[in-house]
């Protein structure tokens, strides 16, 4: 309508500079003047005014219907998501352009979320179980003690000092697993290779008791995170290697080597075969391999959760695969830390 006007009015000023200003009702056909064109003209321009308005209003109420009809849906589902129902999907349909992106987008967000939701609520009930498990021996073996007040309290004490130590190492492994998770360390400059030699060193009278060697071997690899978490996360890895290894005669081999933007550290071990469809499912907290081991050094089952949550706080990533022979190759990808020289 302002456009139609504007048109009208450019047209009008500039027709009428051109138009004779007498009135002449005899030379009213020969020779027309601007009354005679405002008599004629303005009720046209009205018209075709009046027309444009209700096209307009029509036309525009019916297509902006149709091009927001895909944000209502997005919104519909953004409120349904909010009241807590994260199972819901968008999907819209039609060609590819800004709304469909959008769709897609909040779909994969909400597929994400679901993925997260869930596995806290995984996390929490296996955690909720693992420290109600120290909690309740305790609490029998104090009832015991109770009851027999000739027992000798030595091996009470004795057991209850060792689910004290497991309850504390739990709570440990989930103040550590809460911290890698939120980011809350400086970078320092880390190399790979002394973290793995220190976790082989500190970890070799476990191997030797064991009866499993340990080999360490590969380039210098420069990194850049928190040398504490890095070094448990190493140290996490070794032990595992270890404790889940062959009864007899087996072997851990530790390699860092560099690669163009990224190093590596790789841990394998020997050991039982495992399915393929297991391997994936060993980060999960507190799995423990094919089964729930009870042994004292078994740990507390957020081993490799540990590792991945550790890795992913330094921008890297963990990588589990079984080997041929049996046993598990476990591969930590972390940035390259930049050289001095540039």
């Amino acid at each position: 309508m302002v456009a139609g006007v504007l048109l009208l009015t450019a047209v009008w000023v500039y027709l009428l500079e051109y138009v004779p200003d007498d009135w002449d009702r005899r030379m009213l056909h020969q020779n027309p003047n601007r009354q005679l064109l405002a008599y004629t003209f303005a009720p046209a321009a009205a018209t075709v005014l009046g027309v444009l308005l209700a096209l307009g209003l029509v036309g525009g109420w019916v297509l902006a219907g149709r091009m927001l009809a895909p944000l209502a849906r997005i919104t519909e589902a953004t409120r349904t998501a909010t009241d807590g129902s994260l199972s819901h999907r968008i999907r819209l349909p039609g060609r590819t352009d800004e709304f469909r992106e959008l769709a897609d987008a909040f779909d994969t967000m909400l597929a994400k979320v679901e993925a997260h939701v869930a596995e806290q609520k995984r996390f929490a009930a296996n955690a909720s179980h693992e420290l109600r498990t120290p909690l309740a021996v305790s609490k029998a073996l104090l009832e015991v003690a109770r009851a027999d007040p000739d027992r000798v309290t030595g091996d009470v004490i004795d057991r209850l000092h060792s689910v004290n130590d497991r309850a504390i190492d739990l709570t440990e492994a989930l103040l550590l697993l809460s911290r890698a998770d939120r980011r809350t360390f400086a970078r320092e400059p880390v190399d790979l290779s002394l973290l793995a030699e220190e976790a082989a060193e500190t970890l070799l009278p476990l191997a030797e008791e064991r009866g499993v060697t340990v080999e360490t071997h590969g380039d210098v690899s420069p990194t850049a995170g928190s040398p504490a978490l890095l070094l448990h996360l190493t140290t996490n890895l070794v032990h595992n290697a270890i404790v889940h290894n062959l009864p007899e005669a087996g072997a851990v081999r530790i390699t860092t080597r560099v690669r163009p933007g990224a190093v590596e550290l790789t841990v394998e071990n020997t050991g039982a075969p495992l399915a393929a469809e297991l391997v994936p499912t060993l980060t999960e907290p507190f799995r423990r391999g094919a089964e729930r081991l009870r042994t004292h050094d078994a740990g507390v089952g957020l081993g490799l959760a540990i590792v991945e949550s550790i890795a992913r706080a330094h921008d890297g990533r963990l990588t589990l695969a079984p080997r041929p022979a049996g046993g598990l190759r476990v591969t930590v990808e972390l940035p390259a830390a930049p050289r001095a020289d540039g």
